[in-house]
Parts: structure tokens; sequence; C-alpha cells
């Protein structure tokens, strides 16, 4: 798999490879604690008796809408990387579900004229996006823009604060005190961590309020026994702690669950 760089900027996107992708994220203990953090969390949207009009922002493969859409919502399946958005059509069209699917392969800064045509969304999805932006707060202000009064954003995003404590625990005090940084990128590590307290701020900015916050992989990521990841019992323990502190401030990503705030309509 190779990272290719997009027109905007230094953003990166996932492109060539998309199997090595899919092994490496999803068909790993990783890819399951996160599926199902996300699931428990988007439940009663999902659950939905009125239809819902679903955009996912940098959708990959398409996992987490695939619930939407599997409930009788319909889905915008966006991503940067055409080779993860022919998958992704391939996989929802094996599923039966393509009547529930439209397709869009764009940056997320391109979004807002691609659908300009489109009245906003009900629940926009933006899961580990941010991360890769060299611009994430801006993103934020585009997020709010393709949502409905009243809407919902589900935004996911990694935390630099337990890639700090990770880093401690392994004893690579160097790379903390270098400010996470070093001269060759890892393929599959976010360029741009982000401080919980950082994204909340932009959220507040755009009358996005917080309405669900859940610590991603609290656990699992520092397990001294490896084997120990692949416990049955593990997801079941991560979801009983996702909302806890100060376990949620250590998970490897953050979830929020916003609201759009209708104007003129404060609490």
């Amino acid at each position: 798999m190779t990272l290719t760089a997009p027109r905007k900027g230094q953003d990166r996107s996932f492109a060539v490879d998309v199997q090595r992708f899919e092994k490496n994220i999803y068909h790993t203990s990783k890819g399951r604690i996160r599926q199902a953090v996300l699931a428990a969390d988007l439940a009663a949207l999902i659950a939905s008796e009125r239809p819902l009009r679903v955009l996912d922002i940098g959708a990959g493969l398409g996992q987490v809408n695939q619930l939407f859409a599997e409930a009788g919502h319909l889905v915008w399946h966006s991503d940067i990387a055409a080779e993860m958005v022919a998958q992704a059509k391939e996989q929802h069209s094996q599923a039966g579900l393509s009547a529930q699917y439209q397709y869009i392969t764009a940056p997320l800064q391109d979004l807002p004229a691609q659908l300009v045509d489109q009245p906003p969304f009900d629940v926009v999805l933006c899961h580990a996006v941010l991360e890769w932006l060299e611009q994430p707060a801006a993103a934020i202000s585009i997020l709010s823009q393709l949502m409905v009064e009243g809407g919902w954003l589900s935004l996911m995003f990694y935390n630099r604060r337990a890639k700090e404590m990770a880093n401690l625990i392994y004893g690579n005090f160097d790379y903390v005190k270098a400010g996470l940084q070093v001269k060759k990128k890892v393929r599959f590590s976010p360029q741009t961590p982000l401080y919980i307290e950082q994204v909340s701020d932009w959220t507040l900015r755009h009358r996005l309020q917080l309405v669900a916050h859940s610590g991603v992989r609290c656990i699992h990521d520092y397990l001294r026994d490896l084997e120990h990841q692949q416990r049955d019992d593990l997801i079941e323990m991560e979801l009983r702690y996702r909302r806890q502190e100060p376990f949620r401030q250590l998970g490897r990503y953050q979830h929020f669950l916003l609201r759009k705030e209708i104007e003129g309509v404060s609490g």
C-alpha cells in the first residue's frame, strides 16, 4: 500500500493496495473494537424510524455506514481514494445494498461544491480523518456546513495524549521529548494526533454541542501480554470503560457525538 498526497496541501489518503489496508485496519482486534464502540454510540441514530440522510466522509470501505444502510437509511459514501470507493461499492453491491448508496470520490474540502445541489444531511460521519489533514481545524467548519440544523456529527480522531502515554509506557522517552516527530513516517501512523481539548474548542466555535464522548481502545493498547488483545471479553470491557475517566482520555481514538444547535434555540 502507498500513501498518496492529494492536491489539498499535505493531506494524506490511502490508495492502491486496498486489501492490505483492510487487513491492517479492519481485520484486527483494533478494528473490531473501533466498530463495536461506534456501533454502540450510534445505535439510537441507526434505529431511527425516520429514514435519515447520512454522509460518510473518509468512509474507507464503509463498514460503519453499512450499519445505516442495512437499517434503511440513505448513505452518501465519500472518500478521496477512488480505489477505496470502488471496493466499497462492490462490497455494498454484494450485500444487496446498492439502492441505499450514492458514491463520491473527492477530498473533504471539495464536498460543499460536490454536494451543492443536495440539502444538508441529518447525520455526518467523519472517522479517523482529522489526523491526516494539514489543517484539521478548518475541516470542522466544512462539516458544520454540511449538516442540517439539529443534525448529528459523529467525529472520531486520533488522540495525542494516548499516543504520548503509550510511548512513555514503552520507554520511548526520546520520541516523546521530540514531540512525537520522526524523520521517517510510519504508513499507518497519523501525521497530526490531536488533543481532546483542541477538538472540543473547534467544535464549540461552530455550534456543535457534545452529547456523548467515548474513548476507543482504552485498554487494548496498554496490555502487556499481547495475547490478551484476542480475548473474547476484551470488547465487553472496552464498552464498559469507554465513558469512564480516566480511562476515556487514554483511548487511542476519541469519539465525539455532537449535535448542531438550531439557530435561535439555546440549551
